[in-house]
Formats: structure tokens, C-alpha cells, sequence
């Protein structure tokens, strides 16, 4: 019988899944190398759309779970959700309207909305401002009642036998550490850079998936200026990279290039095989469900996964 979770990392997807079953009253206990500002969810844009993560099946499945929890939240400004409309962009010919996304309310944009593209379609969308949400999921999380929930940082493990055998059961949220953790070498770092301008008056997201990849996400008190997608596991700020989102978002927005507030690097844990959501055993007998590979999915995939961890350890009755 379980009666104490350790889950590793602190990312959307570990808060996510430690918010689920502290609120069951597990015991549970977040272990991780990075938190809270320094964790590739912090330099997320962090709007809800499937985007560089496969299989499309489960990943449609999982986004639309997320989706319908995330539109709940909404509803309460303390949560940093938020619906916006997305617009969605193509450079080079007659962008399609996703199947899942009609449902939803998708449409074609008219000629004289597109600002440089050939064409786009508008969806409604949440959007989580990572300076609140990633808080919100924290404190969620830390005052559930009865699962004296903790989070412990600067915690790095060469395996995850190391996981104190108090706990019964192991969560694999460790995102691209996941490659040695695991290991697994099927993951690969697709590295986003990101600049963080001052608030603008935009009304809506704007995003194009051709290369180059471009997007402006505006949130409560900024705007993310995006972006790029490379395999790389380089963590620095590249200023010319910088300096060419921020020439491109302005152009596209026919505004003067405003003043960058800050600059974020993350790696997006892309799976080649897929999003890993499976159990399996440690060497000691116990129970480990990995939830890792979510690619530039985290937040937009992070509660149907977790919901589906709950499953696979047997606890979701």
C-alpha cells in the first residue's frame, strides 16, 4: 500500500503531479536539482498548445484533458490562467486547421488580419503566466491538507535508487535530466530562448511554426518574445539570437523594437520514441511511473499526464 510519494522534479509537470496526490493526502515530497526560477518551465511560454511532442494520439488525448482543467482555473485570476486567443501563422502557404481544434472553436483568419503571412487560423487558448502559476501550483501543492507536501532543492541523484527507500512510490518528472537519470537516450534537448519585453497592448497570441520560429505571448505584466527550437543542450543567452527575436516580433507587430526586461534559455526534453508515461520497477522492488518527454508540451499535456500517472500507480479510485 502507498503512503509516501517522492517525486523527481520540480517542473510543471513534478508540481502538476505532486499537487494530484498531496490533495489524495499522500505524503509526498518534490526532490530536485533546479526550482521555481532556474526549471525550463520558468522560461516556457507557456501557452496551451500541442507543440514538438509525439505521439499525436496520446498527445491530442492528454492535451484536451489539460485543456479542460486549465479553462477551469481560469476562472480564478489568483491562478495566472487566462483564455487569449491564439493566432497561428504560416509563412509559406495555406496553414490547415487542426481536427481537435474545430471543436474548439477554431477559424480561419481573413486576409486582412494576417500582418506579413500567407495565412492563419484563431483559437482560444489558456495561457499560464509562469510568474504566477508556477507559484499557484507550489502553494497548492505545500498547503494540501494532511500530505505534509515539501519541496527539496539543489537535490541531484546518479540514479533513482537513490531515492530514499522510505518512499513507496517514485515519480520520474525529471524532464531532460531524465537522458542520464533514466537513462534514456532517446531524449534530445531542443533549445528555446525566449526575451522577456515590457507589457504591450496586443489583445491576442501570435505564433508561426515556420522557421524561423516566432511567436509574441503577452501576459499580465510582460510580453515573451520567442523563439527558437535547435537541438542543443547550450544553457547560455546567445545575444544575437536575442536580438534577431526581438527584430522579428517587432516587425511583425509593426512596432519599435522595445527594451528587453530579460532573457531565458530552456531545454524542451523532446522524446524521440514518444512521451514516456509508463510504470516499471526500481532494482529494490519498488514502484517508479515516468512522466517525461513532453517536448515543448509540458504545460499544455501537464494534468492529463499527471492524471494518467495517478492511474498507472493504481491510484487514480
Amino acid at each position: 500500500m502507498v503512503k509516501s510519494v517522492a517525486i523527481v522534479g520540480a517542473g510543471v509537470s513534478g508540481l502538476t503531479c505532486a499537487v494530484l496526490f498531496a490533495e489524495r493526502s499522500y505524503r509526498t515530497v518534490i526532490f530536485a536539482e533546479e526550482t521555481g526560477e532556474r526549471t525550463t518551465s520558468a522560461a516556457a511560454a507557456a501557452i496551451w498548445y500541442p507543440y514538438d511532442a509525439e505521439p499525436a494520439d496520446s498527445v491530442i488525448a492528454w492535451a484536451l484533458e489539460t485543456y479542460k482543467v486549465l479553462v477551469g482555473l481560469s476562472h480564478d485570476s489568483q491562478t495566472g490562467v487566462s483564455m487569449i486567443e491564439l493566432r497561428s501563422f504560416s509563412r509559406t502557404g495555406e496553414i490547415p486547421i487542426p481536427e481537435w481544434a474545430i471543436p474548439l472553436g477554431a477559424k480561419r483568419l481573413v486576409r486582412d488580419m494576417l500582418p506579413v503571412f500567407n495565412s492563419g487560423f484563431a483559437l482560444g487558448v489558456p495561457l499560464m503566466d509562469t510568474t504566477i502559476y508556477l507559484d499557484y501550483l507550489t502553494n497548492r501543492f505545500l498547503n494540501a491538507v494532511n500530505a505534509g507536501g515539501s519541496i527539496n532543492g539543489n537535490v541531484r541523484f546518479e540514479k533513482l535508487e537513490k531515492v530514499d527507500p522510505k518512499f513507496d512510490l517514485v515519480i520520474n518528472c525529471a524532464g531532460i535530466g531524465a537522458r542520464t537519470l533514466a537513462p534514456d537516450a532517446d531524449l534530445e534537448p531542443h533549445r528555446g530562448q525566449v526575451a522577456i519585453v515590457p507589457k504591450l497592448d496586443l489583445g491576442h497570441a501570435v505564433v508561426c511554426d515556420d522557421f524561423p520560429l516566432m511567436y509574441a505571448i503577452p501576459r499580465a505584466n510582460d510580453c515573451v518574445f520567442g523563439g527558437t527550437n535547435e537541438l542543443s543542450d547550450h544553457h547560455d543567452v546567445d545575444p544575437t539570437t536575442t536580438s534577431r527575436i526581438v527584430a522579428g516580433c517587432s516587425r511583425v507587430l509593426k512596432i519599435d523594437k522595445p527594451k528587453v526586461i530579460a532573457e531565458r534559455v530552456g531545454l524542451r526534453p523532446f522524446r524521440k520514441s514518444g512521451v514516456r508515461l509508463e510504470p516499471n520497477r526500481l532494482r529494490d522492488g519498488r514502484t517508479i511511473v515516468h512522466n517525461y518527454g513532453h517536448g515543448g508540451s509540458g504545460f499544455t499535456l501537464s494534468w492529463g499526464c499527471a492524471r494518467k500517472v495517478l492511474d498507472l500507480a493504481g491510484l487514480s479510485g
